[in-house]
């Protein structure tokens, strides 16, 4: 979808499914710092004037969605400064869910960072199945496969989550809220 430091020449609007914003520091390994779903858009670089990220955005999730040619979006963003404000509380949204990442990254434990990025995903995702692997998983969270594993196999053991090949279904997500450790908020973009 997009590319660090390429030009972006069309937006996402996700229908189903989700995307997530990776970012990559000179040399180390990525991390996602937020996810876009049906609340949302990719190329918010755009909104604020840009025509590159310094990030990637890609599908994790299939779905569905709409694309934009981001010289039509100028164009309607220019003649509607309705449409202007309106996209720009999305990004102030999606600024909120950068700062609870970071906050999450920053103080919570792998296993509740990975409960609310379970819970992020889900809110995102049609259907009970979310289609994960440690690795991708391990990349998500910034952490190692290995960490991931015993994440998962804890919240397994306490009967909150059911892992199949390839993917993880959430049991009970009251008991996963509370154990994200403040720092799930629902997808639901006001």
């Amino acid at each position: 979808m997009e590319q660090s430091h390429r030009r972006i020449d069309s937006v996402y609007f996700p229908e189903s499914g989700f995307a997530s914003v990776v970012a990559n520091g000179a040399g180390k390994k990525p991390i996602e710092v937020g996810i876009i779903g049906r609340e949302g858009m990719t190329g918010l670089a755009v909104l604020l004037g840009n025509e590159r990220s310094k990030h990637e955005t890609y599908m994790q999730a299939p779905g569905k969605g709409r694309r934009l040619r981001t010289i039509i979006l100028r164009k309607a963003i220019d003649q509607r400064a309705t449409l202007h404000r309106s996209l720009l509380r999305y990004v102030n949204y999606f600024l909120d869910q950068a700062a609870m990442t970071a906050l999450a990254n920053g103080r919570s434990t792998i296993e509740a960072r990975l409960t609310r990025w379970l819970l992020m995903a889900d809110d995102r995702v049609e259907g009970e199945k979310l289609p994960l692997t440690h690795e991708f998983l391990a990349m998500m969270l910034g952490v190692t496969r290995p960490g991931v594993t015993v994440a998962v196999q804890s919240l397994e053991r306490k009967d909150l989550i059911e892992r199949k090949r390839g993917s993880i279904v959430i049991i009970d997500r009251k008991a996963l809220q509370k154990l994200s450790n403040g720092t799930y908020a629902s997808a639901v973009y006001h």
